[in-house]
């Protein structure tokens, strides 16, 4: 059931938005470092992973909430392996900058 969700999903988002290859430079990969004295709430998160370009958006959702593999994303999306993979470490750079800006954010208040 899952699956047919999320592969619906991707056919009405394909027929508005055609996805084009575009040649990126490869990124290193982020991790996003969190910290005990300080709470991040999973509203924010979900608003900054809402903000995230939708290319990045949708590796990011596929493979962190959804759980599939790099070869999936990229047969889904018809892009290569390492197009999933950049886009993924573009979306977790994006938001380790939105939570450190919230987090300055915060301590200066």
């Amino acid at each position: 059931m899952k699956r047919i969700v999320i592969n619906t999903a991707l056919q009405k988002y394909r027929q508005k938005f055609p996805l084009q290859l575009i040649r990126e430079e490869p990124v290193e990969d982020v991790a996003i470092m969190t910290y005990e004295d300080e709470s991040v709430t999973v509203d924010f998160l979900l608003e900054c992973i809402q903000q995230l370009p939708d290319k990045y958006r949708l590796v990011f959702n596929l493979y962190v909430l959804d759980k599939f593999s790099h070869k999936e994303i990229a047969q889904m999306l018809h892009i290569s392996e390492g197009t999933s993979k950049s886009n993924l470490s573009r979306a977790r750079l994006a938001l380790k900058q939105k939570i450190e800006v919230h987090r300055k954010a915060k301590k200066k208040a």
